[in-house]
């Protein structure tokens, strides 16, 4: 069953109670990796661990995500710039603990490939921001992961 966060803005990204910021790196670049976050949303579940299935929804101002453990996300679209950031907010869900998570993507040029900065800026019960803090290794391990993907695809290495 889903249900209806709260509606954050994205500002929510610099003051949320929960917040955990990772980085990597890819050979890619910049323009390239933005075409593959914003331009090519089903491609996120070939390369990003975790996501089943990724569609856009209101002619790219929406997204519709299922992790591969069942988890669903209705999403908008927040920042969608070329220039280099890429943010979306969860706008309902059927994931019970979260309040309100905003994911927030910034790509800066790393010689002729792409610093990537993904920070998750979330909130929830107490123990929800208890206990997240606690996921962090496995999330960064993630993330890495999924960042490697992806450069495999850009560049075919």
């Amino acid at each position: 069953m889903s249900r209806r966060l709260r509606p954050v803005e994205l500002d929510f990204v610099e003051s949320a109670p929960l917040r955990m910021v990772f980085t990597a790196e890819t050979a890619a670049p910049p323009q390239t990796v933005y075409a593959a976050l914003a331009g090519d949303v089903p491609g996120w579940a070939d390369w990003f661990t975790g996501v089943a299935r990724a569609a856009p929804t209101r002619d790219g101002q929406g997204r519709d995500v299922l992790l591969t453990g069942g988890t669903h996300f209705d999403e908008t679209v927040l920042v969608s710039d070329p220039g280099g950031r890429y943010a979306y907010r969860v706008d309902s869900t059927n994931a019970p603990v979260l309040r309100a998570l905003v994911e927030d993507w910034r790509l800066t040029p790393a010689g002729t490939g792409t610093r990537l900065r993904w920070t998750f800026a979330a909130d929830g019960p107490a123990a929800f921001r208890w206990l997240m803090p606690m996921a962090r290794p496995a999330l960064a391990r993630s993330f890495r992961d999924s960042v490697r993907a992806l450069d495999r695809r850009l560049t075919g290495s």
